[in-house]
C-alpha cells in the first residue's frame, strides 16, 4: 500500500509539472502580441459608481485585473475564483462587449458576483490592451504588468502569481 501511494504521489508531482509547463508555454505563446511595456492607462468607473486607476491602486500592492465577457464560456469556470480573491486582494473587472450596464448588473447578481466591474461595451479598453483572449487575468503592481495569463486558470494558480508579485 505503501509503494501505490508513493507511486500516485510522484505521478501526481509529475502530472501537476507538466501542467506547470503548459501553462506557461501557452501564456508565452498567447501573449507574444501582449502589451508589456507601455502600458495604456486603466482609468474607469465601475457600475457600482467607483473611479478606479491602475496605476494609483497598484502602488505598493499587487491588483488583480481580470478581463472577461458576460458570453465567454470559460469565464464561468474563471470569474468564481476571482469573486472569492476579491474578498481579500484589490481585483478590478472589465468586461468586454458584454451589452449594457444593466445587463451586466444582471448577470453579476444573477451569478452572485461581488467583485467591481467597469463595462467596456463597446470594446474600447480591450482594443486599447490588446485584449485577443477571455479571460486575461493581469497582476499588476506598481503601475507595471507582472503577470499576464489567458484563457482557465484556478484559484491556486492566480494566488500563486499574486504571491510572486
Amino acid at each position: 500500500m505503501k509503494q501505490r501511494l508513493l507511486g500516485w504521489g510522484k505521478q501526481l508531482a509529475i502530472f501537476l509539472l507538466l501542467a506547470f509547463i503548459i501553462t506557461a508555454v501557452v501564456d508565452v505563446w498567447r501573449g507574444k502580441d501582449f502589451l508589456k511595456d507601455n502600458v495604456p492607462a486603466l482609468v474607469g468607473t465601475t457600475l457600482s459608481g467607483e473611479m478606479v486607476d491602475i496605476a494609483e491602486l497598484s502602488k505598493n500592492k499587487a491588483v488583480v485585473v481580470y478581463f472577461w465577457a458576460t458570453w465567454c464560456p470559460v469565464c464561468s469556470f474563471v470569474s468564481p475564483a476571482v469573486d472569492t480573491l476579491s474578498a481579500y486582494y484589490p481585483v478590478v473587472t472589465v468586461a468586454l462587449s458584454s451589452g449594457e450596464d444593466l445587463r451586466v448588473k444582471k448577470y453579476l447578481q444573477h451569478h452572485e458576483y461581488s467583485f467591481d466591474v467597469i463595462s467596456d461595451e463597446n470594446y474600447d479598453l480591450g482594443s486599447d490592451w490588446k485584449i485577443k483572449v477571455t479571460p486575461t487575468i493581469l497582476i499588476i503592481k506598481d503601475g507595471e504588468i507582472k503577470w499576464f495569463t489567458t484563457g482557465f486558470t484556478s484559484l491556486p494558480g492566480i494566488w500563486w502569481r499574486l504571491m510572486m508579485s
